[in-house]
């Protein structure tokens, strides 16, 4: 499902990948983890094509996505759910709408939003939170519905960044519960984080990061001391990579576009026009985020 074969990708005098190989089979649960500034963010932004490497293949189902035009960018990214440790829903729409959204931008009918909606959140088991507003609900509600939402447009892979970074313990284990049920029906998981209890309760396999290189790729444990979490910010370089430390008001003012889906938080007071917003992304633009 996803194959890198000795890729490398610097930052100028910094490293994101030295030769890294791994190669993820389709219905795999990996745990990808390391310290900070390890690669792991690096490592995301090569799947969803936002970089290049400066050496090496990758592959998503099959596809080169290393000789990919811009054209066919939004379509590979397409086959790729994203999850967000901040959960980024649209604060003014109910959950309905916010999952219905992801299908909008990418040309759904209205009749295949009404029955695909519905569905997914029975599978998240918030089907009865349709008609909420995200300030109406926990936050362990809050990133059912962004589950929801990355899983609407029938992903093969999705990628799960920190997602229980903002959650309590008992929440957590929930959230990696429905995750490991979504892994079953067949979907692969790949999920970036720093929780060393989760991983080592859960034994996965598990691919270590560390100063770019691969050091592990077995289940089992964490592997590393447990760091402070961090937040990837797609179309931004690592924050430890660029030498930036980016502040709470810093990332509510920044836009992310995941792979299915075009959002804005609407109360970050952002002034452009979603519509063109959604038309560079679906042409294969980065400059709606950079």
């Amino acid at each position: 499902m996803i194959v890198f074969n000795n890729v490398t990708k610097r930052y100028g005098s910094n490293v994101g990948l030295i030769d890294a190989s791994v190669h993820i089979n389709r219905g795999d649960f990996v745990f990808l983890v390391g310290p900070s500034g390890a690669g792991k963010t690096t490592f995301i932004r090569l799947i969803l094509k936002e970089i290049d490497p400066d050496k090496g293949k990758i592959l998503l189902a099959g596809k080169d996505i290393t000789r990919l035009g811009r054209r066919e960018i939004p379509e590979i990214r397409q086959k790729i759910g994203m999850v967000f440790q901040d959960f980024r829903l649209l604060e003014k729409k109910t959950v309905y709408e916010n999952v219905a959204f992801a299908m909008e931008v990418v040309g759904k009918s209205k009749r295949e939003i009404r029955e695909r909606v519905p569905y997914v959140l029975e599978l998240v088991d918030i089907k009865d939170k349709a008609k909420r507003y995200p300030d109406e609900l926990s936050a362990g509600e809050q990133q059912r519905v962004g589950i929801a939402r990355a899983l609407v447009n029938k992903p093969r892979v999705l990628i799960c960044d920190e997602p229980t970074g903002n959650l309590d313990p008992i929440t957590a284990m929930d959230i990696m519960e429905l995750l490991e049920k979504i892994n079953i029906r067949g979907t692969t998981v790949l999920m970036v984080t720093h929780a060393k209890d989760i991983v080592d309760k859960m034994n996965k396999r598990v691919v270590a990061i560390d100063k770019g290189r691969i050091v592990r790729d077995e289940e089992g444990s964490y592997g590393f001391k447990k760091q402070n979490q961090e937040l990837y910010i797609p179309g931004q370089i690592n924050a430890v990579s660029s030498g930036q430390n980016l502040s709470v008001d810093d990332r509510k003012t920044m836009f992310e576009v995941p792979p299915a889906n075009i959002l804005r938080d609407i109360d970050a007071g952002y002034d452009g026009n979603v519509d063109s917003m959604v038309s560079a992304y679906l042409d294969g633009g980065e400059d709606v985020y950079e």
